[in-house]
């Protein structure tokens, strides 16, 4: 799969304006992007801390997923995003592996990332999401 490190970290929030503050005053980290992707139904706030980032996710929709998440789990870690060279590449395997996938294919996230998310049945619970700036393979 070629992971080369944790991209970002996923957090879902009820209210993304409350959860910024939080981040910029409490814990003097700098919101350097807001961002709303239309087709998953959420706004997300991006903040640098190290080589990592961390996403703030906010529904944008009760159909969202954020929102049904955050109804069935409360606020919290929503997923894990790790840095892959080919998202298609890295489903392709995880499936031959036995890797339930939500996603067959990639397909466009936020900050322009080609993203993919393998069903948390098949990873102890934990919602993974591959992501690459480019797919060599498409």
């Amino acid at each position: 799969m070629n992971i080369s490190h944790i991209e970002h970290i996923g957090i879902a929030v009820k209210n993304l304006k409350e959860a910024i503050k939080f981040y910029e005053e409490v814990l003097d980290f700098k919101c350097y992007a807001i961002e709303e992707v239309k087709d998953q139904q959420v706004r997300t706030a991006f903040f640098q801390v190290g080589q990592t980032k961390i996403e703030l996710l906010e529904a944008t929709s009760e159909e969202s997923p954020i929102y049904k998440f955050i109804e069935k789990r409360g606020e919290g870690i929503h997923h894990i995003a790790f840095n892959v060279n080919s998202v298609q590449s890295s489903l392709d395997e995880a499936e031959k592996k036995g890797v339930k996938l939500i996603d067959k294919q990639p397909r466009k996230g936020a900050e322009g990332l080609n993203i993919a998310f393998l069903h948390p049945k098949s990873t102890h619970g934990l919602l993974i999401e591959f992501c690459s700036k480019e797919d060599p393979e498409k």
